[in-house]
């Protein structure tokens, strides 16, 4: 009797868990048996495995088999599990060293041929195997570099299973001939889900190549939501731009993700495990280091934009704009049942997603960017432009984004119609991005500096009760605010959002706490009512 053990990790979300690959061999009638809650694709491992040994040179033992898959309690699902389970057999047959593979973790598809094929979700496994304390992982060498993100982990990456028997019984390694580079790597289709990638909404139309790249100067005119643009990248605060059609509303957004801070290293972690999970990480970039854009069409449903599927869930428009933006065009015309849905999100930076096949945790810390037109036609606010939308149906229409929803924005802007001398540049053009994201970084950085020694990085994440009690403004500096909350212009979450944009404000100014003038700069920028606060460019 046989028995050898490999290691491998079962991906629930964008978290892992180290399964224990086991094969025990038998005397018996020849057959091949697979426990441990598989999915369909995992049990076709056996054909696969069968396949891949045999063409790889070393012998398939003819004898009972079973492999386990432990805890047998977590479910199992995909082809990443092949390599493990080609090691375990033959670990057991005595053609690998039991003791070699033991603790050893092994990511991979098998092809017939034995070649190692890519999967998705390759660095949130490895950081799930060097968090239970495993060192020695083994994965195929297309994704060598996104496990090598990983620190205190040795990785191999191997392009065939008879490469890693060589360097397991340590035999003179085979060369396996590359793919011509002539056409597309087929090996790379197993890290792409059919549907994503660079038409997957996740950058915008300039930077995926279709154009030059965004900047704030093509922005004509504009002011005040350049202004709010800025207060909303510096501090994380979530904006809505309302107003008629062509006026620059999705302009802006589009130059959002420019003006926001590269990534720390831990938040590039974060969102490139995101992003591996649901198959959309280019080739060839292992690491995101820039803050990601997703822009959902307005049919999306409630699944796509939270999460979910059939079986596991898996991560949503609100995952795949972790650290980065989540742009709602058109936002009226979502259904309400999925804009209600990112109330949670909004406010824990996270999302709960409970299906019959488990609970899943994904991370979902975005910047929500809404743009809505008036009425159905948007011309509802222009003088003289003809529109015929009865008061009901305006009232219904702006009605769609739902009270408790907008109470969690933390800026909602009026985007006026472009004049004659801003649109053929007679007033000279706007601040480049470069300029903005300069003053966004400094402001960062104040607020970093401030909230250094705490769970928050940003503005936007401070709790109200430190804001009341440990960060206070200036003295008088919340009368205003205080008097909009007994008229009930303000609610008490509204108090402390108006609070937090103050600071914002204040770091771009450069100021140690906020000043009556900061939280008039806010109070504006939140209930559009003039206060006569400092709003062009650079005026904060």
């Amino acid at each position: 009797m046989g028995y050898a053990r490999a290691c491998s990790v079962a991906l629930v979300g964008v978290e892992g868990v180290v399964v224990e690959v086991q094969a025990d061999l038998e005397p018996g009638v020849a057959a091949f048996t697979l426990v441990g809650l598989p999915d369909k694709s995992l049990i076709e491992s056996r054909d696969r495995v069968r396949a891949a040994v045999t063409n790889s040179g070393a012998e398939w033992p003819q004898r009972k088999l079973t492999v386990g898959l432990s805890p047998a309690s977590v479910p199992k699902s995909g082809s990443g599990f092949d390599l493990a389970v080609a090691c375990a057999v033959l670990g057991a047959a005595e053609r690998l060293d039991p003791a070699a593979i033991a603790d050893v973790v092994m990511i991979g598809e098998l092809g017939l041929d034995g070649r190692v094929r890519p999967v998705r979700g390759v660095l949130p496994a490895v950081l799930a195997a060097a968090e239970a304390g495993y060192q020695q992982v083994v994965v195929p060498e297309q994704t060598a570099g996104e496990a090598a993100l990983v620190p205190g982990v040795s990785v191999l990456g191997v392009r065939s299973l008879r490469q890693l028997i060589a360097v397991l019984c340590d035999e003179p390694v085979p060369d396996e001939p590359a793919d011509d580079r002539g056409r597309p790597d087929a090996m790379l289709a197993g890290l792409m889900v059919p549907g994503t990638g660079l038409g997957a909404g996740l950058a915008p139309a300039s930077v995926r190549g279709e154009g030059h790249a965004p900047d704030l100067a093509d922005v004509a005119g504009q002011p005040r939501p350049r202004k709010a643009l800025e207060v909303a990248a510096a501090g994380g605060h979530h904006l809505l731009f309302s107003g008629p059609p062509g006026a620059g509303k999705t302009m802006l957004a589009e130059r959002l993700p420019a003006v926001l801070p590269p990534l720390t290293r831990q938040e590039s972690l974060e969102v490139t495990a995101v992003h591996s999970v649901a198959g959309i990480l280019p080739p060839g970039e292992p690491l995101v280091s820039r803050a990601p854009y997703c822009a959902p069409h307005h049919s999306a449903t409630m699944q796509s934009l939270v999460g979910g599927g059939n079986g596991m869930p898996r991560p949503g428009a609100v995952s795949l704009a972790h650290r980065g933006v989540l742009f709602l065009d058109e936002a009226p015309e979502f259904s309400g049942k999925a804009l209600d849905a990112l109330r949670q999100p909004l406010e824990s930076g996270h999302v709960v997603v409970a299906r019959a096949a488990g609970v899943v945790r994904l991370p979902a810390r975005f910047l929500m960017l809404l743009a809505a037109n008036p009425c159905p036609c948007g011309r509802h606010t222009l003088t003289g432009a003809g529109c015929e939308c009865p008061p009901s149906v305006v009232r219904r229409y702006q009605a769609r984004l739902s009270g408790p929803l907008l109470d969690r924005v933390d800026l909602r802007v009026e985007v006026e119609p472009v004049a004659r001398a801003d649109l053929l540049e007679q007033g000279g053009r706007g601040e480049p991005t470069a300029v903005v994201a300069a003053r966004v970084r400094e402001a960062r950085a104040r607020a970093a500096e401030r909230l250094a020694g705490t769970a928050w990085t940003t503005n936007s994440e401070v709790p109200g009760h430190e804001l009341r009690t440990r960060l206070l403004a200036a003295p008088g500096a919340l009368a205003a605010a205080e008097r909009d909350l007994e008229r009930g212009l303000l609610t008490a979450r509204g108090l402390d959002r108006v609070l937090r944009v103050a600071w914002t404000v204040a770091d771009l100014r450069g100021a140690p706490r906020p000043e009556a003038r900061d939280v008039a700069v806010a109070l504006e920028l939140r209930t559009g009512i003039h206060r006569g606060a400092p709003m062009e460019a650079g005026a904060l």
